[in-house]
C-alpha cells in the first residue's frame, strides 16, 4: 500500500508539473518563420560626373563680367578665389537666387556668359579647334 501511495503521489506530482510546464511555454507553429540574414551588402558611390572645379579661362570671363557689373573689383585674376566667389554669392543673393551653389546658372546667363552668349561661343570654339587639330 504504502508503495501503491507513493507511486501516486509522485505521479500526481509530475503530471502537474508537466501540464504546468505545457502552459507557459507557447508553441511555434508550422508558419513561424525566423529571417537571419547574414549577407553583407556593400554599396558602391557612383562616380562623380560633372564639373568640379572651374578652369581659369572660364574664371577670367567670369570675373571680367563682375568687375564690369560693379561686383568686383581690380583685374581679373584669371583664377577662381575667395574674392570671386564672395562676389557672385552677392550678384546671386541680390536676385534672390541660391548662394550654396556657386556660380548659379541664372547668374551665369545674367553677365552674358550663358549658352548663347558671345563669350561663351568663342571659349567653345577654341575647344573645338582644339580637338580638331589633334
Amino acid at each position: 500500500m504504502r508503495l501503491g501511495h507513493l507511486v501516486l503521489v509522485s505521479s500526481l506530482i509530475l503530471g502537474s508539473a508537466a501540464s504546468a510546464l505545457a502552459v507557459t511555454h507557447s508553441r511555434r507553429g508550422p508558419t513561424y518563420t525566423r529571417v537571419v540574414s547574414k549577407r553583407v551588402v556593400v554599396v558602391k558611390s557612383k562616380p562623380l560626373v560633372g564639373q568640379r572645379a572651374i578652369d581659369d579661362e572660364r574664371a577670367t570671363q567670369i570675373q571680367t563680367s563682375l568687375i564690369r557689373l560693379g561686383y568686383l573689383t581690380g583685374a581679373p585674376s584669371g583664377h577662381w578665389d575667395t574674392d570671386t566667389e564672395a562676389a557672385m554669392e552677392r550678384l546671386q543673393a541680390e536676385n534672390g537666387w541660391q548662394t550654396k551653389l556657386v556660380p548659379d546658372s541664372r547668374a551665369i546667363i545674367k553677365l552674358g556668359l550663358g549658352p548663347a552668349s558671345p563669350a561663351s561661343s568663342s571659349s567653345q570654339s577654341s575647344q573645338r579647334n582644339a580637338f580638331s587639330q589633334e
